[in-house]
C-alpha cells in the first residue's frame, strides 16, 4: 500500500479555485519536493493532506487515514492522522519558555503518555541526530534560525511519524542556515523517512528528491525524476517555472 493516495483533490476559497482535481501517489521511503510559483496551491495540498484544512471534494488516505472532504481542523477523527502525520512549518511554533529538549519532549509525553524519562532520552538522541547535542538546554531565543528549525524537525520526528510534510522549511533563512538544515533533510531522505517538501530549493530537489512535483494554477502539472523535470519538463507550465525560476 502507498504511503499517500490522493484522487481528485479539490479546494475552493470562496470563487477562487486553490486545488483543482489533484491525482498523486507516494510510496513509502520516498521523498517529493514540490515545487512552482507561489500561490499554486503547493502549501495548501500539503495542509490538507495534515486535515488543517479542509478539502471540497477528492479522497486522501495518508499512513492509513482516510480523510473525508469537509472534516473540520479540530474533529476527534483526526488524532490518528496527527499522530502518524508530523508537520514542519515556516513558522516554527516553538513553545518559548522550554528548552530545546523540552519541546522536543513534551508531545511524546503527552500525546503517547511516554514516560518522562524515556522522552527525554530519546529527545537528546533526536538532537543529536539534527546536530544540537550541545544546544540541549538553550530556549529557542538563544538559537539561531537555523537551530530553531531543526529543533523544530526533531520535535516532528519525536513523535515517530510514518509520513514527514515540510512547508518551505528554509524560506525564512540565511544561506548558511539554509545549508544547516537541508543537511538533515537530505539525511531523512537517506534514512527511507517518507517526506513532502515544499521548496525553492532546487539543489536540494536534484540531490534529495525521488521525484518533483510542478504545482501551478491549482493543478500538478509536471511529475518525474528531478533531471527529468528540472532539465526536460514535458508541460509547457512548467518549462515556463524554470525558465523564469
Amino acid at each position: 500500500m502507498s504511503a499517500i493516495h490522493v484522487k481528485g483533490l479539490r479546494k475552493s476559497h470562496g470563487a477562487r479555485q486553490v486545488l483543482r482535481g489533484i491525482d498523486a501517489e507516494v510510496a513509502d521511503g520516498e521523498t517529493i519536493a514540490l515545487v512552482g510559483p507561489s500561490g499554486g496551491g503547493k502549501s495548501t495540498f500539503l495542509r490538507c493532506l495534515n486535515g488543517l484544512t479542509s478539502f471540497d471534494a477528492g479522497a486522501v488516505r495518508i499512513a492509513g487515514v482516510e480523510l473525508q472532504p469537509r472534516t473540520p481542523a479540530d474533529a476527534p477523527e483526526l488524532r490518528a492522522l496527527r499522530a502518524r502525520v508530523g508537520m514542519v512549518f515556516q513558522s516554527l511554533n516553538l513553545f518559548p519558555h522550554l528548552t530545546a529538549l523540552e519541546n522536543v519532549s513534551l508531545a511524546p509525553v503527552h500525546v503517547w503518555k511516554e514516560a518522562p524519562g524515556s522522552a527525554r532520552t530519546r529527545a537528546a538522541e533526536l538532537l543529536a541526530r539534527v546536530g544540537l547535542s550541545d544546544r540541549a538546554e538553550a530556549r529557542p531565543a538563544e538559537l539561531s534560525g537555523g537551530q530553531q528549525q531543526r529543533v523544530a524537525i526533531a520535535r516532528a520526528l519525536a513523535m515517530r511519524p510514518e509520513v514527514l510534510l515540510l512547508d518551505e522549511p528554509t524560506s525564512a533563512l540565511d544561506p548558511q542556515m539554509r545549508g544547516e538544515v537541508l543537511a538533515v533533510l537530505r539525511d531523512l531522505a537517506r534514512s527511507g523517512m517518507t517526506m513532502l517538501v515544499v521548496t525553492h530549493e532546487m539543489a536540494f530537489a536534484r540531490a534529495a528528491a525521488s521525484r518533483v512535483w510542478v504545482f501551478d494554477e491549482g493543478r500538478l502539472v509536471e511529475d518525474g525524476p528531478p533531471a527529468q523535470v528540472c532539465d526536460s519538463p514535458r508541460s509547457e507550465r512548467a518549462r515556463a517555472f524554470f525558465a523564469h525560476g
